[in-house]
């Protein structure tokens, strides 16, 4: 990559921004998803040297800023001790710390993760630009593991009567849709994984129907 980004190495190499790049890093993590779920172990593999050649690309470009470089061991340090600091019961960072279950060890890396960034919402730090399902999963799921009582079908149903939003058939489809969420969060499932099962049902359909 270096060779790559330096005088007489690829021209596109040598254009590109963070920001340019922010599709493809998207679009090699949607790929690793597929492969995963699709049980290929040699495209797994090759999706996986995809996404780690965007984190690659990026440390190179980061040690290009003039004011606040870093690089690719600076990256790895830092999720290294991002690790440890957010497992105080297995690195023993914290004296007595016990996880209890996963969703317990879950739930402290939250609260951990809130004290470091100095967060005041357990929502603070959702991408925006996340897909909308996956990001209602990610809402509810905060929410729950932060134990404020929150009604989600009481929430759809005042959302689909318009107390939050201009109701209509949109609010109540919202609704159902939130509550479809609700019910996959509750039951374990990732509702984003379970509509790609499904729409590759329908693919396959459509590429038969075109075959004749």
């Amino acid at each position: 990559m270096d060779l790559l980004r330096s005088p007489g190495g690829c021209p596109w190499d040598a254009e590109q921004t963070h920001a340019s790049l922010v599709p493809y890093a998207l679009e090699e993590a949607h790929e690793v998803a597929e492969a995963i779920e699709a049980g290929d172990r040699a495209g797994m593999r090759e999706e996986l040297g995809d996404l780690l050649l965007q984190v690659v690309f990026h440390a190179r470009l980061a040690q290009e800023h003039p004011g606040d470089p870093f690089d690719l061991d600076d990256v790895a340090r830092g999720v290294a001790a991002k690790l440890v600091r957010r497992h105080p019961h297995v690195f023993a960072v914290e004296p007595g710390a016990a996880a209890g279950g996963g969703e317990d060890a879950h739930r402290r890396w939250d609260q951990i993760k809130k004290a470091e960034k100095q967060r005041t919402s357990v929502l603070d730090g959702i991408p925006l630009a996340q897909g909308a399902l996956a990001r209602t999963q990610k809402v509810l799921a905060r929410a729950a593991r932060a134990d404020l009582g929150l009604d989600v079908g009481a929430v759809a149903r005042r959302h689909a009567d318009g107390e939050a939003d201009a109701g209509g058939p949109a609010a109540a489809l919202g609704a159902r849709l939130l509550a479809l969420a609700a019910e996959a969060d509750a039951a374990g499932i990732d509702a984003e994984a379970a509509l790609r099962a499904a729409l590759r049902t329908v693919e396959s359909a459509v590429r038969a129907a075109e075959a004749g």
